[in-house]
């Protein structure tokens, strides 16, 4: 990235933005479906997970693989939607991959060649006519093809196969099935005919240009390296090719052969394999590296041809080159990146500006609102200005509008305008306030040329640091902050979540923040009632309304236009009864999702809009279920809704791998190579659910979340509201997390009975390795440092025990397990070992385990201020502090005798005898802060904080013993006498030494905005 982009993003501009760096690996692996399924079982069992481990342990990222052949029983699915599929999944590998992206195996078949699934109805006509013209019968077309009006221009779509051959699903009955599949496979011959035929001959009249006519003879297989490889500018860094060729191949077994040769009429089709030698010999070396390029010949042997027994050497040499290559592509990706503390912020501005442009495309209307915000941007208001309403209203996309406003010279004029635009809670430093001001520090900090390394870490410094970085702002620079559900935020010290704004702002500054407000929901509301405290006056205030019916429909209209698509009447007459109901723009999101699917000839039965945003969120739930199977479904989005902070991909394979419930739903009628599940049925699932689960940061990996809070809550109300099934889900997490079947360790499972009937089975039960990682506490290099620590496992494990009531585990493993504490207090602020405490304390019933939970926690407590500095000093503070408690407390004496065990690794020097506070007693805190004697405190009327004064003001939090407020006046002498106004605002003290009389001074202070003034 040159210096340039990076001042454009440091300002915050919108403008051609590069693409964000990413924390996966992503490959999408072409190939033909029959002649390479010993490579890709191969792979599947020997090589992705050995890949897998090496990113995630000497990287940190995560990686998949997209392979939409494995598992899949038939290239031919009923709705014809798996070419399509691929091609959006090689732009998602390319999107989002770091380093290889594409990876191809070509042998001596070409492949599967489907007819297209969408036409355009034009030039399905200029077939029909030439077919009819030249003598054939063209009612196949007219069975298969119906017209789709509501598409611009009209398009012709071949119809599922089971609306016409019903039987073509029905496991139940595999003699109808095996004769409707039958059916289908000569209809396609017969189509393939008819089409060529009319392509070649328009393309001869010149009525046809040749990428439309090859449309018609193209296998899948070509379509995928098109994309992957051909179009790509940069193949070095992303893709590589591998070519098998089999030397005398026995076409004697046609059965054998024709898995590994496009075999028509019982003989070699030779269309085929001068289309392949095209693609093979001509155009893919023309475009690949030689280095990025492997080819193998090998024998047919036997019967087989080829097995893993006979070609033992080949195979071993194929995964060992293909396993460099991956490994080499992404070392050099990662050697590009740039890690440092720039590299860092660029990535995480860079992910906001994104959204921003994302939020503004689908934007339209609120004319009244942009101009009351514009007259903020130009006044002279000292003042945030707040956006606020009901969840779905809108706030984001005006937010984001009024952001790309700003950044564009309209509003500022002779100004370079300093955009920050953060949406909280999308990104891991946006999810919590300390990275957040961190961040926002950095991106104001370059565009005035300051030092990063003056920014402080801890919350009260960062707070006064920000502030005085606001006041850097000029005329010529203006500072214009936009910051999204300032409701989000986690890990503020204090209960309320938006003390750390500022309620004066400095001259050329301005603040735009949204929140939250239900009037039926207090708790929602919490941030926006402390707003309205801090920031009195009635004009900073926006409420963001539905859209009302005719800004809804006007919206719904030019997003089917940008869709290009259309609706008869009678939908459109539908759409308007539903926005009539409610014109929430989530809702008319949803809306607009919906009838985006109808067709011109939908029946009217299949087009029911819902009347609420729950409703509609349980429709399209329903509808997936129904579409791809209620367990899959049903199983993949409780997951996703269980999970603490959301599921990265390959965390949510892992799981639906590890669950025979799905399993055996997916594999009842066939055996798996490996009992993992086909990453396509995830894929077609996430496919049907676009702009709904958002991408974003959890622990230092990409993980999926539900985008909106009512999709959650539908979530939980559909499949959470039987309490077993929510444990099951928080358990099975667990058990991931725990690493039980991880490193190779092999799950059990029942066989269904189908497949005991159909394969006849002797055995009731297998086993069988699912190939998911280990899950260790520390990652270590090869030298024996440590690289990394687990923070998935730290911040979701004890989650799902507690949720799964399974207090042994959480006990052993977490709570009072020396390893676990030492790991996560050397990576995680001591707030967040704590918190896993209080999280099991209000879970649990049993008074003597909270007891338990309680001195350990407090032993922690109590040693905070050693052990935030040195967590190699956790064994003697517990043992120091809780001795006397081993008698009776057998989970505290477990964890002293893992501290007597293991704690000598880290500090040799344990205490034999009680040595320090027990906590329980009198003293809880050390509260450490003035530098000189305190000569007062007081309690607030709630007794939530303390207020203490020396030369300055200093509040703590009495929860948790943080400081929550430090403020020096900068005033000559001590404070003396203080008092709390009732409401908590105001604290008031007299000096013993004022400069300007003899007389004592007065000084007031406001705690909730860290505003002081003086009296003589």
């Amino acid at each position: 990235m040159d210096d340039r982009t990076i001042d454009l993003i440091f300002a915050g501009s919108l403008e051609n933005l590069p693409p964000v760096s990413s924390k996966i690996v992503r490959i999408f692996t072409s190939s033909t479906f029959t002649d390479t399924t010993m490579e890709r079982n191969t792979l599947m069992a020997k090589c992705y997970p050995k890949i897998k481990d090496y990113c995630r342990e000497k990287h940190g990222l995560e990686f998949q693989v997209v392979d939409m052949r494995w598992g899949v029983r038939d290239e031919a699915t009923d709705d014809h939607m798996t070419t399509e599929l691929c091609m959006k999944e090689i732009q998602n590998c390319q999107r989002l991959s770091m380093g290889p992206n594409f990876v191809v195996f070509l042998g001596q078949k070409y492949g599967y060649r489907p007819i297209p699934t969408y036409i355009l109805s034009s030039e399905l006509q200029m077939i029909r006519d030439e077919l009819a013209a030249t003598g054939h019968d063209a009612t196949l077309i007219d069975t298969w093809y119906r017209k789709d009006s509501n598409a611009v221009p009209p398009i012709s779509v071949l119809q599922p196969i089971s609306s016409i051959l019903i039987n073509f699903n029905n496991k139940r009955i595999p003699k109808l099935q095996a004769e409707d599949q039958a059916k289908w496979w000569d209809t396609l011959n017969k189509f393939q005919k008819l089409f060529r035929k009319a392509a070649a001959s328009l393309y001869q009249q010149n009525k046809m240009d040749p990428d439309a006519m090859h449309n018609y003879f193209m296998s899948v297989t070509e379509r995928e390296v098109i994309n992957g490889i051909l179009n790509v500018k940069n193949t070095k860094n992303h893709c590589l090719a591998y070519i098998r060729m089999i030397n005398n191949i026995n076409l004697q077994n046609l059965k054998k052969a024709s898995l590994f040769v496009d075999i028509i009429n019982r003989s070699l089709d030779s269309e085929s394999a001068k289309l392949l030698a095209n693609l093979r010999d001509e155009r893919l070396p023309a475009k690949i590296e030689s280095s990025n390029m492997q080819k193998y010949t090998v024998e047919w042997i036997g019967r087989e041809g080829l097995d893993n027994e006979t070609h033992e050497d080949y195979l071993k040499h194929f995964i060992t080159h293909f396993y460099k290559n991956i490994v080499k592509l992404v070392d050099r990706a990662m050697r590009k990146e740039d890690s440092s503390a720039q590299g860092q912020i660029v990535t995480e501005i860079l992910q906001h500006l994104h959204a921003c442009n994302n939020s503004v495309k689908v934007f339209y209307g609120r004319e009244e609102s942009l101009e009351h915000i514009h007259q903020y941007m130009t006044n002279d208001s000292d003042k945030l200005l707040v956006l606020y309403g009901e969840g779905g209203c809108g706030k984001t996309s005006l937010l984001a509008k009024t952001a790309s406003m700003s950044t564009s010279t309209e509003w500022f004029k002779n100004a370079k305008p300093i955009s920050i635009i953060r949406f909280l809670g999308t990104t891991p430093d946006s999810s919590a306030l300390t990275p957040t001001l961190i961040s926002i520090c950095q991106q104001i900090s370059y565009n005035f040329m300051l030092p990063f390394d003056g920014i402080p870490d801890d919350l009260v410094p960062l707070t006064a640091h920000f502030k005085y970085l606001l006041t850097l702002a000029t005329k010529e620079q203006p500072l214009v902050l936009f910051l999204d559900s300032v409701d989000q935020l986690t890990g503020t010290q204090d209960a309320n979540k938006v003390s750390w704004l500022p309620t004066r702002l400095p001259p050329y500054c301005k603040i735009l923040v949204s929140c939250a407000s239900e009037e039926s929901n207090p708790e929602v509301s919490r941030e926006y009632h402390i707003l309205r405290r801090m920031v009195d006056v009635e004009e900073n205030f926006i409420e963001v309304k539905a859209l009302g019916e005719e800004l809804a429909m006007k919206v719904v209209k030019m997003w089917m236009r940008t869709a290009c698509r259309d609706l008869t009447n009678y939908q459109w007459r539908l759409v308007s009864n539903a926005i009539e109901k409610c014109s929430l723009p989530i809702f008319v999101k949803l809306v607009f999702a919906e009838i985006c699917r109808w067709r011109s000839y939908t029946k009217s039965q299949d087009t029911h809009l819902a009347s609420t945003v729950m409703d509609s969120i349980m429709m399209l739930f329903e509808r997936i279920e129904k579409q791809h199977g209620r367990i899959l479904v049903f199983h993949a989005l409780a997951y996703i809704t269980a999970a603490k902070s959301g599921l990265s991909e390959s965390e949510l394979e892992d799981l639906i791998s590890l669950d025979d419930k799905v399993l055996d739903d997916v594999y009842q009628y066939h055996l798996p190579p490996v009992r993992r599940i086909p990453p396509l049925l995830w894929t077609r699932i996430r496919n049907d659910l676009p702009n709904y689960l958002s991408e974003r940061e959890a622990d230092g990996v990409s993980v999926m979340n539900w985008y909106h809070r009512q999709f959650r809550d539908t979530a939980k109300e559909r499949y959470f509201k039987n309490m077993n099934m929510a444990m099951y889900f928080h358990s099975m997490i667990a058990d991931y997390f725990l690493g039980i079947w991880g490193g190779g360790n092999p799950k059990p499972f029942k066989y269904t009975e189908i497949q005991r009937h159909r394969f006849n089975l002797t055995d009731k039960e297998g086993v069988a390795d699912r190939k998911v990682p280990v899950q260790p506490l520390v990652f270590y290099s090869k030298d024996g440092k440590v690289s990394r620590y687990n923070l998935r496992k730290f911040g979701e494990l004890p989650f799902h025990l507690v949720r799964s009531r399974r207090f042994k585990d959480l006990y052993e493993n977490v709570l009072f397990n020396y390893e676990w504490l030492h790991a996560k207090l050397s990576s995680c602020p001591l707030q967040a070992v704590l918190a896993d405490y209080e999280d099991a304390s209000n879970h649990i019933e049993d008074k003597d385990a909270k007891r338990e939970l309680m001195l350990v926690a407090d032993a922690l407590r109590l040693g905070g201020a050693v052990l935030g500095q040195y967590p190699n000093m956790l064994a003697p503070q517990l043992i120091g502090r809780l001795l006397p408690e081993v008698g009776k407390n057998p989970n505290i004496k477990m964890l002293l005798n893992d501290c007597d065990i293991k704690g000598p690794v880290h500090c040799s020097l344990l205490p034999v005898y009680h040595c320090l506070h027990t906590p329980g007693g009198p003293l809880k805190y050390s509260l450490e802060g003035h530098q000189f004697a305190v000569f007062a405190i007081c309690l607030t009327s709630d007794y939530r904080y303390v207020v203490s004064i020396s030369n300055r003001f200093i509040t703590w939090d009495l929860s948790t013993s943080d400081l929550t407020r430090d403020v020096n006046p900068n005033i000559e002498g001590i404070m003396q006498q203080l008092v709390l106004s009732p409401d908590n605002k105001w604290a008031a003290a007299y000096t013993n030494n004022n400069q300007a009389s003899s007389r004592g001074g007065g000084i007031f202070f406001n705690g909730l905005r860290s505003l002081f003034c003086f009296l003589s």
